[in-house]
């Protein structure tokens, strides 16, 4: 990553409301990037987008990713030079309950969006942002790469994939490499493992479901607890995304591709084992149980290859998982102490930039 290209430049963001993309987009502002984010209201009370006080440092729209007409508008005021595409239905659940919802949001919204690039100029660089979820997962213990098959047996894994389908059926369609010069588009996805940080407040999701369990006293149930995930701070992918972005801009031939972002080999452990390994290093006590209702299926075993990102991008993940989960710990002990949790997170970010030697 290099800090200084971020100085100046226009990028949109959708979906910068929710969990990942208003961490992205504190880091941005902080980079000295000019901002605009087009998303739902946040989804959670409290929630980073209020907590970083977003609205009053970048410029923000509330809108459906699914209303076109207003997403090109939003698109041709602003007239971005990079965009970040995180707006979705993320949650695996959810997606059994309401499958039309996750299929229009993850799929139609991923058109929307490329539709709208395609009938605009100065645009040089988009990246989808999908999820290890999107690969055809047949619980082989395999490392999945990017030129494995895109797949997924539930609504939310299914819809990402699609949403990849869509997103390489445009770039080879409208957004070709062999004719850039005429477009100018470098146009990638990027899938991200099992992503986490402080300021999730999403359900479903292990570490919210914990940090509840710890404030209100109540017993945490555990649906999964064999289920192996690359757990993965928040910053890392991000850096990647980042990463990608600069590449994208300065030579977009090379590089509009689908590209992996995971964690460190000792990240990929199980629910019950995250959950164990909280439980020792926080100072707070975690009791749970294993529920064994009926609960929709999900993959036992998921990992990415990340060999692609380390060797063509020069990136590579940082964090072994005891600090990824002491980086949770502070976080949430900082909000409990009623700190400034934009001051706070920029604190963390800078932490992380010192190992990255920016």
């Amino acid at each position: 990553m290099n800090n200084n290209f971020w100085k100046g430049k226009k990028v949109f963001i959708t979906g910068h409301s929710g969990f990942k993309g208003s961490w992205l987009s504190l880091w941005l502002i902080k980079l000295g990037a000019t901002l605009k984010g087009y998303s739902l209201p946040p989804s959670t009370n409290p929630n980073t987008y209020s907590l970083f006080n977003l609205s009053n440092t970048m410029e923000s729209e509330f809108g459906d990713i699914n209303d076109y007409d207003k997403l090109l508008k939003s698109l041709q005021e602003f007239q971005p030079e990079i965009i970040f595409h995180m707006a979705a239905q993320p949650l695996v659940r959810y997606s059994y309950e309401n499958p039309l919802e996750t299929y229009k949001t993850n799929i139609i919204g991923t058109a929307n969006l490329l539709e709208c690039v395609k009938n605009l100029k100065g645009i040089k660089a988009v990246i989808n942002i999908t999820t290890d979820k999107c690969y055809e997962n047949n619980d082989d213990n395999k490392a999945y790469s990017e030129k494995d098959r895109m797949g997924g047996s539930d609504p939310y894994s299914s819809s990402k994939a699609c949403s990849e389908l869509v997103t390489n059926a445009y770039r080879k369609s409208f957004f070709a490499t062999n004719n850039y010069d005429d477009h100018g588009v470098a146009l990638a996805s990027a899938r991200a493992g099992n992503v986490i940080g402080g300021g999730d407040w999403s359900d479903d999701r292990i570490i919210p479901d914990i940090i509840r369990s710890v404030e209100q006293k109540i017993d945490l149930d555990i649906r999964n607890p064999n289920a192996t995930r690359p757990w993965q701070h928040v910053l890392e992918p991000l850096a990647g995304y980042m990463t990608l972005a600069e590449k994208l801009y300065i030579d977009g031939i090379n590089f509009s591709e689908a590209w992996n972002f995971g964690p460190n080999e000792d990240c990929s452990i199980s629910v019950l084992d995250l959950v164990k390994k909280l439980d020792t290093l926080w100072d707070k006590s975690i009791n749970w149980n294993i529920d064994k209702g009926n609960h929709p299926k999900e993959s036992n075993y998921l990992r990415l290859d990340i060999s692609k990102s380390k060797n063509k991008l020069s990136w590579k993940p940082l964090l072994d998982i005891d600090t990824t989960l002491h980086f949770i710990i502070d976080w949430s002990n900082a909000f409990v102490a009623n700190e400034d949790m934009k001051k706070f997170t920029i604190s963390q970010i800078e932490s992380y930039e010192s190992s990255l030697d920016l």
